[in-house]
């Protein structure tokens, strides 16, 4: 549990500071950076593999690129659910993601 606190505090941290360099994202305080964190948590736990499992076909067609626009499609669910954080754009939102998931990816490697 307190490993996920971590993760969940440093990607809140990242989606605070983002905005600094991504002109098309805005977090309007710490509570929403921290409510954005959690439902993209809880995003890319439940909704995101349901989402490849039903664009598996068109995933294959495009040798994977869709999962991309996976990735935009829930930066947008989480930009619909959490008020204080609004995006637009697709390169923003695709580089936010995958910011995240390199905060992910570091955390985790440094929780083992």
């Amino acid at each position: 549990m307190i490993n996920y606190l971590i993760r969940l505090a440093c990607c809140a941290a990242a989606v605070y500071f983002m905005p600094q360099f991504l002109n098309d994202i805005k977090v309007s305080g710490t509570t929403a950076a921290l409510i954005v964190a959690l439902v993209m948590s809880f995003l890319n736990t439940f909704v995101k593999p349901i989402l490849k499992l039903l664009s598996l076909p068109i995933t294959i067609l495009t040798l994977g690129l869709f999962s991309l626009v996976i990735n935009v499609v829930i930066v947008y669910l989480c930009d619909y659910l959490v008020d204080g954080f609004k995006v637009s754009g697709f390169i923003q939102p695709l580089i936010f993601g995958f910011i995240l998931s390199i905060v992910n990816s570091l955390v985790g490697s440094f929780q083992e």
